[in-house]
């Protein structure tokens, strides 16, 4: 018999798709690449017209942008969350981390429970990121105390947002107590509590706990690297950062930030090109941060051109670009052109802050602008509404304290709004010792004391100051008054860095491993200067002993050290790089310049307050300093 035959029936087509579902997901998508107000209220009423104002994915959408992105509405995004009849916790998560203020995320967290949403994995980390920026201890307990009730407390993610909360406050103990009774750490928890003890100041806890890490992943050396340049302990940096590449963590632009700033700290050039070829050949994107970064790396190691040129080249220049490079100029004592720049920037539309005026304000300062600094000075307010803060009284003090203008910037003091700080008085202090006006220094001086008894160099200016009119008297009661209360001065540094390696000097010391060649080239130095005029200057001495005596200490600065070092081993015609932690004296300025004459080299040293740029016997400050 014959198998019947089958006929197999052709499927019943799939429905087409809604019109409305078309829509819908077109509407999506094009909100997801929203980016402006005007567009997503486009969108937005888009989604009224095809009946979507309650669908918790499309207005949550709306709300994340009105929320999180620049040009956003928090207000309109709150409204919209009012209307919304049955909100999902990714709604209330998102305007959780956006709101402003503490008091104002709790209020949101209350309404969130009183429309029994209940809250997931994310809420409290949203929840704390407010209430950590503004380091709100009670809010944070409250929270705290939600995590254990509702049950999170095995949550990692909403652990690490409390460790983070709790040293955002300074609170340690209860950090370290979060962290030790977790079921299961990972290596996000060991990064947030290295960065956090680090913030506090506390780095050498941060790197015994970083060594234990059972993992480690490139953030977690960059929390310890960055820990140490916030610290100013660039040495170690540099030395993790070794470890870092010995273990083959590649470099990306969050070490290479860091890694950079350790290189503007210690006047590294060598190695902050290295880092900065290393960005071109790796492709990393040079964006405004990290261009910025770069731009104040080539400033702080004395290289203006390569800054410039990095400052030409960014795609995209942000305000902090702006003022990196004004500052930057300023700092070598090129006024005319950091105001020039400044100009440009007006031109281009960029809106100037406190910082970009403080720079300008600094570059007239360096360069002895006394109408161009009074016009940006009443600029500032007149045309931004930007009131002056201490830092921009200060740069107005200092600019006419150096020109000898010694009672007008006393009555900048007078007429502050503010009580001056020990900076404003103590850049009034400097101009009395440049100018020798004993009686103004000596008011201001004690006054400078009282408001900073524990730094050292506000009690060695005024002994100076004393010494320089033959005050022996007087200077020996400041050195004791200085000795009672257990004040010591800051020891002078010179740092100069050949081959990728910063070699340190302190005045007087031998314990580089070339310190017979050094003293012996310091000697030579000196033989070679002395012939072409050079007579020490002792007027900074304290001590009332004879010439002679007072000679020999100057002859061993630290900067001289560093430079007879750098006479040693580099070529014929290199530029001798240096950076000091002190301002550069009187007579090591002197030295220098002639140093540059008679050996024929370009020497530049950075020291506490601007660039000296030694060349052919002359210097760029034009001893103006």
């Amino acid at each position: 018999m014959a198998a019947p035959a089958v006929v197999f029936a052709s499927p019943a087509p799939l429905p087409r798709p809604s019109t409305t579902d078309e829509h819908r997901r077109a509407t999506l998508r094009g909100l997801d690449s929203c980016r402006s107000m005007p567009e997503l209220r486009q969108y937005h009423s888009q989604f009224i017209r095809l009946g979507l104002s309650e669908d918790n994915d499309a207005v949550g959408r709306v709300i994340k942008f009105l929320s999180l992105h620049p040009s956003g509405d928090l207000p309109y995004a709150l409204r919209l969350l009012g209307l919304l009849p049955r909100p999902d916790p990714f709604v209330f998560n998102t305007l959780l981390c956006a709101l402003p203020s503490p008091a104002e995320s709790l209020l949101l967290y209350s309404d969130m429970l009183l429309r029994s949403v209940a809250p997931n994995s994310f809420t409290f980390p949203s929840l704390l990121k407010p209430i950590s920026a503004g380091r709100d201890i009670d809010a944070g307990r409250q929270v705290h105390a939600h995590v254990l009730k509702l049950g999170f407390h095995p949550d990692v993610f909403s652990q690490n947002n409390l460790i983070r909360f709790y040293l955002s406050c300074g609170l340690t103990v209860d950090a370290w107590r979060v962290f030790d009774t977790m079921a299961r750490t990972d290596v996000v928890s060991w990064t947030t509590i290295i960065s956090g003890l680090s913030k506090l100041g506390s780095v050498d806890e941060a790197r015994e706990l970083f060594d234990r890490m059972p993992e480690r992943n490139s953030v977690s050396w960059n929390a310890m690297i960055a820990g140490y340049v916030q610290c100013g302990r660039f040495k170690n940096a540099f030395e993790l950062f070794d470890g870092m590449r010995t273990e083959g963590i590649e470099l990306n632009k969050f070490v290479a930030a860091s890694m950079l700033a350790a290189c503007s700290g210690m006047g590294a050039l060598e190695q902050g090109e290295w880092i900065h070829g290393h960005i071109e050949r790796m492709g990393i994107e040079l964006d405004p941060k990290l261009g910025t970064t770069i731009i104040d790396m080539y400033c702080k190691c004395g290289c203006l051109d390569k800054a410039f040129k990095v400052f030409r080249g960014l795609s995209s220049r942000g305000l902090s670009s702006w003022n990196c490079m004004i500052g930057g100029l300023a700092m070598h004592g090129h006024g005319r052109e950091a105001v020039k720049l400044f100009d440009e920037m007006m031109k281009e539309g960029v809106i100037p802050d406190d910082i970009t005026l403080l720079s300008v304000l600094s570059a007239c300062a360096h360069a002895g602008l006394i109408t161009e600094g009074w016009h940006y000075f009443y600029y500032m307010v007149r045309e931004f509404r930007i009131e002056p803060k201490m830092e921009h009284f200060g740069c107005m003090v200092d600019l006419l304290g150096r020109a000898g203008l010694l009672d007008e910037a006393k009555q900048v003091i007078q007429e502050m709004p503010m009580d001056a700080d020990a900076g404003v008085l103590g850049a009034l202090l400097g101009a009395c010792m440049i100018h020798g006006n004993v009686d103004l220094g000596e008011q201001i001086g004690r006054r400078v004391i009282e408001l900073d008894p524990l730094n050292g160099g506000r009690y060695v200016l005024m002994a100076n100051l004393f010494a320089s009119a033959g005050r022996w008297d007087d200077a020996a009661e400041v050195r004791r008054l200085m000795n009672d209360r257990g004040v010591n001065k800051e020891p002078g540094c010179s740092m100069i860095e050949m081959g990728g390696v910063v070699s340190e000097f302190i005045a007087g010391g031998k314990s580089h491993p070339q310190a017979r060649e050094i003293y012996v080239m310091v000697d030579e130095m000196l033989e070679r200067i002395k012939a072409e005029g050079y007579a020490p200057d002792t007027s900074g001495v304290l001590h009332d002993i004879d010439e002679e005596e007072k000679e020999n200490p100057l002859y061993y600065h630290s900067e001289k050290l560093a430079i007879a070092f750098g006479l040693l081993n580099t070529r014929s015609g290199d530029t001798i790089r240096i950076t000091k932690n002190l301002r550069v004296c009187r007579d090591c300025h002197a030295a220098s310049k002639l140093v540059s004459k008679v050996f024929d080299r370009e020497i530049i040293v950075r020291d506490r307050n601007r660039f000296h740029h030694f060349r052919g016997g002359e210097c760029s400050c034009r001893d103006y300093w």
